[in-house]
């Protein structure tokens, strides 16, 4: 072979091995990037995240809240640590500046029962707290905490006036009405992973103004209870008001400022559309419906007119032909008939 071909050979050689390198080395670039995205997972301590978006007011659940993976050179002296925050303490807590979903819940974010201006954060815009007494059968036997949301019913008895036996009457007069407090507590008491039920004697409920007088003039007619609302009710009826139109998201908010004014909107108690039941609706044997005024009336009038035909030794009011006929009317004055005389008495004469 001559030495012209023997270079030509070695040339070509030289070619096909820079071109091998030159793949390999392209190839080992490809796999970087899914080396780099792999050591891209946060290694650090886990830090206290909203699960949703908490609007100012909102009082801290198990739910509301978890801890989640942080880079560590961007965690704050104010976030709550996994194995240093006690989750017991958290639970109860109201949310003092609003926090999106995904963000790490700081210190000062939050204010704590007992704190000053912790009832005060705890109320939304424009509402009042109001404090009604109940029992163990009043306050479904201990099972509401703050955060629920509970429908009020008014039972009252309504006198038949010597017209028959009392209504009996139970009315639902507001719905979706939020818990704050249970007597002086606004949180809930954990023990081995599990809530703890316990009886209380007052509720503190979030209202508005025109709401909270209501429950004040309801407080003197009778007796008022709870009834526990199911979460799915609030979620169902706040997508019938929206789909009716009687609750519309603001055009143009953000999804952090749609989901804000909906949660407000759930929060909102509910004056209007109630129901009631009587004691003719559970027994045969109770009213239906209260007395007229006019059968009122003309029972107190007929007692009046025996009452003065008694005093005066006449028989009594109807004895029939030959005797005494008595008229009555709802009026002060009652006529009586002797014969073809007839005489006007005022009530309580004699």
């Amino acid at each position: 072979m001559d030495k012209k071909k023997l270079m030509l050979l070695l040339g070509a050689l030289v070619i096909a091995i820079g071109t091998a390198l030159a793949a390999r080395s392209l190839l080992a670039g490809a796999g970087a990037p899914k080396a780099d995205a792999a050591q891209q997972v946060p290694k650090g301590p886990k830090v206290l995240v909203a699960q949703r978006a908490l609007p100012v007011g909102t009082i801290i659940t198990a739910d509301s809240v978890s801890f989640q993976l942080w880079p560590k050179e961007m965690v704050q002296d104010a976030y709550f640590i996994d194995g240093e925050a006690d989750m017991n303490k958290l639970l109860g807590t109201v949310v003092r500046y609003p926090i999106t979903a995904g963000q790490p819940v700081t210190q000062g974010g939050l204010v704590a029962p007992g704190d000053r201006g912790f009832l005060a954060a705890a109320l939304g815009p424009g509402m009042r707290a109001v404090t009604i007494p109940v029992s163990a059968k009043t306050g479904v036997g201990g099972f509401v905490f703050p955060g629920d949301h509970v429908d009020l019913m008014l039972t009252q008895t309504v006198s038949g006036q010597g017209d028959g036996p009392a209504l009996k009457a139970t009315e639902t007069i507001l719905r979706n009405v939020r818990v704050l407090a249970t007597d002086q507590s606004t949180d809930s008491v954990v023990e081995d992973g599990k809530t703890v039920v316990r009886s209380f004697r007052t509720v503190t409920l979030e209202v508005t103004p025109k709401i909270a007088e209501k429950i004040a003039v309801a407080q003197t007619i009778g007796t008022l209870s709870l009834t526990l609302r199911s979460l799915a009710d609030n979620q169902s009826e706040l997508d019938q008001a929206i789909a009716s139109g009687n609750v519309k998201v603001p055009a143009g908010a953000t999804k952090d400022q749609e989901a804000k004014f909906l949660a407000q909107a759930m929060n909102r108690p509910v004056d209007g559309g109630t129901t009631f039941v009587t004691g003719g609706d559970v027994s045969r044997f109770q009213r239906r419906t209260a007395p007229s005024p006019e059968r009122t009336a003309q029972v107190v009038a007929s007692t009046v007119a025996n009452t003065i035909a008694d005093r005066a030794g006449l028989p009594p009011a109807g004895a029939g032909r030959g005797g005494r006929s008595v008229s009555y009317s709802p009026g002060p004055v009652v006529r009586v008939t002797r014969g073809k005389n007839t005489t006007e008495e005022p009530v309580g004469g004699r």
